[in-house]
């Protein structure tokens, strides 16, 4: 099965970090400049969370707020899921479903590594459907339902 690291290595690095005192407007800059619908925000080397297109059009536009007073750190998403870089990405989609999130930290032990959107986990199933699923898993699911031993 595809890994985290399969798909960490796939993606062009990017400098999408900004810091958690940082003014959103200056994060709207960013988020322009690299092409990306997120930044990562990072104190030194501590990641604080995400701040996304989501968070601004939800927590400012959408309540009124200015993008030129309000930091980062008052709209970013906190508390996301994390994986390390050998867990699969059938395991990194099971956390992005039962958690309602749209990215996912991969962290190598406690090192941050990078980010696994929804869209890359979108891809990986659209080009590599074989490699994300565990096909023993697959098979299995399959004979239930063709053969069930229940009746539910």
């Amino acid at each position: 099965m595809k890994t985290a690291e399969e798909v960490i290595l796939q993606k062009r690095r990017h400098n999408n970090f900004i810091g958690s005192d940082a003014l959103v407007i200056d994060a709207l800059k960013k988020l322009s400049d690299v092409n990306l619908s997120y930044l990562v925000v990072k104190d030194g080397d501590d990641v604080k969370g995400i701040l996304s297109e989501r968070d601004y059009a939800r927590k400012v536009i959408l309540q009124g707020k200015s993008s030129k007073e309000t930091k980062v750190k008052e709209i970013m998403t906190t508390d996301l899921p994390e994986v390390q870089l050998y867990d699969s990405v059938e395991k990194c989609m099971n956390l992005l479903a039962a958690q309602g999130m749209r990215y996912i930290l991969v962290k190598d032990k406690d090192k941050f590594e990078g980010v696994i959107t929804i869209h890359d986990l979108l891809r990986e199933v659209l080009l590599h459907g074989d490699r994300v699923f565990d096909n023993k898993i697959t098979r299995t699911l399959i004979d239930i339902n063709e053969h069930p031993h229940r009746v539910y």
